[in-house]
């Protein structure tokens, strides 16, 4: 890097960076708009189930905790059935389904946000350590970064399934500082739910949350994150 590209870097750095060596990503909502990919597949699992499509603005406010989560929630909805009331044989069921359903078309609709590859790209610029750390099942995430090309972004991608926790619990963010040996203290949680938040206060990273995306129809600023932007290009 040149001096006059190296002064453009440190002039442009967002506040949230000062001195971060690691930054983990959300997906779903984050970098990614999949709601109408996942939205599809959850209405053709009820369908098969015997019950009415509910359609995308329905699944965007129950995206965030994993896909089992999502089909137990447009169970519910589709049921009139408390969550905690559903036959778990059933839930089983609809999951796998909804999961064969997602894995047939996980990038038909989806779109990238925008701002998401200028940002990242910047970040490779300044030899910053991404990961990707995601709720969706790990085997769902692959073809959708080969898709949109953004694989080789990620030193390390975690999915809800990739260990025994996953976020809200901090266990995902504590193994990314692991195995990239870069302490807690200089990594930044990069999401658009109160769940990314809460992770990754609880790991000890700083935070910053995106305006966007998908959390339950709550005010992300309800959540405190350290740093809230409208766009990831505000990162680049």
């Amino acid at each position: 890097m040149s001096s006059d590209e190296a002064a453009h870097t440190r002039r442009a750095c967002h506040p949230a960076l000062d001195n971060i060596q690691l930054v983990a990503f959300d997906l779903d909502g984050t970098l990614i708009d999949s709601v109408p990919d996942l939205a599809a597949a959850i209405d053709a699992t009820l369908e098969e189930q015997g019950q009415q499509p509910v359609g995308a603005e329905k699944v965007r406010d129950w995206v965030g905790n994993g896909s089992y989560k999502l089909v137990q929630r447009a169970l519910a909805h589709a049921c009139a059935t408390p969550e905690d009331r559903l036959d778990s044989q059933t839930v089983e069921t609809a999951h796998a389904c909804f999961l064969e359903c997602y894995a047939e078309a996980p990038c038909t609709r989806t779109t990238l946000y925008d701002g998401t590859r200028q940002c990242l790209r910047a970040l490779a610029t300044r030899n910053v350590t991404c990961v990707l750390i995601t709720n969706k099942p790990i085997a769902l995430v692959a073809p959708i970064l080969s898709h949109f090309e953004l694989a080789d972004f990620f030193t390390l991608t975690l999915g809800g399934d990739s260990l025994d926790e996953k976020k809200p619990h901090p266990a995902p963010l504590l193994h990314a500082a692991q195995q990239t040996g870069i302490a807690p203290a200089k990594a930044l949680m990069v999401g658009d739910s109160r769940h990314d938040i809460a992770a990754g206060k609880a790991a000890g990273f700083r935070t910053l949350a995106v305006t966007y995306g998908y959390n339950h129809g709550e005010p992300i600023a309800d959540s405190r994150p350290d740093h809230i932007v409208a766009t990831l290009a505000e990162l680049a």
